[in-house]
């Protein structure tokens, strides 16, 4: 798919891809602010931000503005916080391109911070909040990132301090946007049956008005570890939910991609390894997985399960044996084979539609330059050999990198201790 990169004279980027035979559209605006972004003092505003650009704006000052604006056009519309950017979107019936544009533009460029409705959204932040406390399933990938990171910006949570969000004021905000909500670390992509010459005249006028300020920097994220680390939150539940893993390669290193193989080979799909013997051999097991996590400047690879109790020992030990075996033996070939396969066939079937291929190339955009096409990214894929994934496995499977969270009934850590390493 062919697209088009355009940097405005204020440091504003824009990526049009147009689509054959689509009659949708989509509008992305991200920019470079997630809780990497922010500090101890501030932690959360990231994401409350993201919340209070649905809430008014000076050309729709009414906080269901917005909202009844976007389901007349019928759109799918949202946006999303992470730990290195944040984003809004709305998905349209082509026809509607100018108006999304319209819409999202002014959400971004002329958001009101009126104090009743931070006021209101502060209870809706907090029973976020709560709602993903009661999910151990989704809350460890937290823990695990408080293990690796300690108390940094990278090491919080992107939905933040619960104190810091109760009194979180309309300077909070305002401050906030002056740092991080300029030109320079914008990008908006529109994606689907567009007209791109109209498209990119009508994005430079809509955000004429964005600030051309000076963006600030998030802080450097620094990998520091000797020896194997276990972190356990006791939480009385039926089963434990853990995640074991590896630091390993910022989303800009060549290695990270083999990465991402071993993990399929690990725990992609019903036949990877670690599903056919957690769950098909030893019935330990509902789900489990296996992936790489990839950042601007920091990255691992974990493996996830929800486990027995009881045989938590157990599973850490042969997750280790698998990693162990994958440092020590090369993958045959019929298994690469499947697991590139695989890869490349999610990749493909993942942009099937408007908002995919948007986020395909905006995040690539936030996150590493040039931008590679899937064909380019397919081709590496399948260049991949055994003996990459060999020699890859010998770089991160190390003690200096292993980690363990757990969120669960256990209390003792010393045993899980005793026999992490490899």
């Amino acid at each position: 798919m062919k697209f088009k990169k355009k940097v405005l004279k204020n440091g504003l980027r824009i990526i049009t891809v147009p689509m054959v035979d689509n009659k949708t559209a989509t509008v992305l605006v991200l920019v470079e602010a997630g809780s990497k972004y922010e500090g101890k003092g501030n932690n959360g505003i990231s994401h409350f931000l993201e919340h209070m650009c649905f809430k008014g704006t000076t050309r729709r000052p009414q906080s269901g503005d917005i909202s009844l604006e976007l389901d007349t056009l019928g759109a799918e519309s949202n946006a999303f916080t992470s730990h290195e950017f944040t984003g809004y979107y709305a998905k349209v019936y082509s026809k509607n391109v100018y108006k999304a544009i319209d819409i999202i533009s002014d959400m971004y460029v002329n958001p009101i911070f009126d104090e009743k409705e931070i006021n209101k959204e502060k209870g809706v932040i907090v029973e976020e909040m709560n709602m993903y406390k009661d999910l151990p399933m989704r809350k460890v990938s937290d823990l695990f990132m408080e293990l690796l990171y300690g108390d940094t910006p990278v090491g919080r949570t992107i939905l933040g301090d619960k104190n810091f969000i109760k009194k979180t004021s309309q300077n909070d905000f305002e401050e906030y946007r002056k740092k991080h909500y300029v030109a320079s670390a914008t990008t908006v992509v529109v994606a689907g049956e567009i007209d791109e010459k109209e498209v990119i005249q009508e994005i430079e006028n809509k955000f004429e008005k964005i600030s051309e300020g000076k963006k600030n920097k998030k802080e450097k994220v620094k990998e520091s570890q000797k020896n194997p680390q276990v972190k356990i939150e006791h939480k009385d539940s039926d089963q434990s939910h853990l995640i074991l893993g590896v630091r390993a390669f910022d989303f800009t290193k060549k290695d990270s991609l083999i990465v991402s193989v071993l993990g399929g080979v690990l725990g992609a799909g019903m036949s990877s390894r670690l599903f056919t013997k957690l769950r098909d051999e030893m019935g330990v097991c509902y789900y489990v997985k296996a992936g790489n996590d990839a950042y601007s400047d920091h990255g691992y690879l974990g493996v996830s399960a929800g486990v027995d109790n009881k045989r938590v020992e157990e599973v850490v030990g042969v997750i280790l044996g698998e990693f162990n075996k994958l440092k020590n033996d090369l993958v045959l070939d019929k298994e690469l084979k499947k697991v590139k396969e695989k890869i490349v066939s999610e990749l493909i079937l993942g942009l099937e539609s408007s908002d995919a291929y948007a986020e395909y190339y905006g995040v690539q955009e936030i996150l590493k330059r040039p931008i590679e096409i899937p064909k380019e990214k397919i081709k590496k894929v399948k260049a991949i050999t055994s003996e990459d994934i060999k020699r890859v496995a010998n770089k991160i499977f190390k003690d200096e990198g292993l980690n363990l969270a757990i969120i669960g009934p256990l209390k003792d850590k010393v045993s899980l201790q005793k026999i992490l390493h490899f």
